[in-house]
């Protein structure tokens, strides 16, 4: 090869090096920040490991401060820490031991952006549910096309303002998303907290609290008091799954470094 093309490629694998910025691990997000998820993968206790990888991607723009977003499908990754299969008991009058589901989020990433996690899981839906929060009535029966937020706040495509059942306007559609302050309740296991800054969340209500359309299944964990970022679910009945689909609405915790994004 001519030393004069070998010296061009050399030149060109360098310009190219320099073009693609290095992965660039941030120390957080902003306390409060919401990351409305859809898992991409499904997750079964009867079938995971310990260390098996957990996807998701953001369903809508992340708002930041400093002009910066996360965009609809940055990656979210985290990580099974329990899986403990059902084993049926046939002994008479047995007490079924529980099958548990413990997944712990580690990152969320866009291009060389990578943001550690250190939150809770506000609300988990199954696909099922999520599905209807997407889904309008029928112009026949409905002809604004309402939309039922996972937790009840109604949206009205055309309209800017999201309103609760009493017709309180408790968010705003606009950016191709939802915002909303976030509203405090006391669901167990952990609780939500509210918020005076405006978030995302997706197809989830401003109030949106714990688990939705996932049957004889318990939300044991969520990462708020105890063990942040680790969600666990448990059932007797059967091994939790989180199906393909699902959606969550994660919310960064205060404690966790300093705001690297302002």
């Amino acid at each position: 090869m001519h030393k004069f093309t070998v010296l061009s490629l050399l030149l060109a694998s360098v310009a190219v090096a320099q073009a693609i910025p290095p992965r660039a691990v941030l120390k957080s997000l902003p306390p409060k920040t919401t990351l409305p998820i859809m898992f991409t993968r499904s997750v079964d206790a009867n079938h995971a490991h310990v260390g098996d990888e957990v996807d998701a991607k953001t369903t809508q723009e992340v708002v930041l401060p400093g002009g910066r977003s996360l965009p609809a499908g940055a990656r979210v990754t985290g990580r099974i820490a329990v899986a403990s299969p059902l084993i049926f008991d046939k002994t008479p009058y047995a007490k079924q031991r529980e099958s548990v589901l413990a997944i712990h989020f580690d990152s969320v990433e866009w291009k060389a952006l990578v943001f550690p996690l250190n939150v809770y899981v506000r609300a988990l839906a199954d696909p099922l549910a999520s599905w209807d929060a997407r889904t309008p009535e029928p112009s026949d029966v409905d002809p604004w096309e309402t939309v039922t937020q996972i937790g009840g706040d109604l949206l009205i495509p055309s309209q800017k303002e999201v309103r609760n059942q009493d017709g309180d306007v408790v968010g705003y559609n606009r950016r191709g998303g939802v915002y909303a302050h976030l509203i405090a309740s006391q669901n167990p296991p952990d609780g939500c907290d509210g918020s005076d800054t405006e978030e995302s969340v997706g197809i989830f209500s401003a109030s949106a609290c714990g688990l939705y359309g996932f049957v004889s299944t318990a939300l044991q964990q969520t990462g708020r008091t105890r063990d942040s970022s680790t969600l666990v679910l448990s059932s007797h009945r059967h091994a939790p799954k989180i199906w393909k689909n699902s959606t969550a609405l994660l919310e960064e915790l205060p404690g966790s470094g300093t705001d690297a994004a302002r």
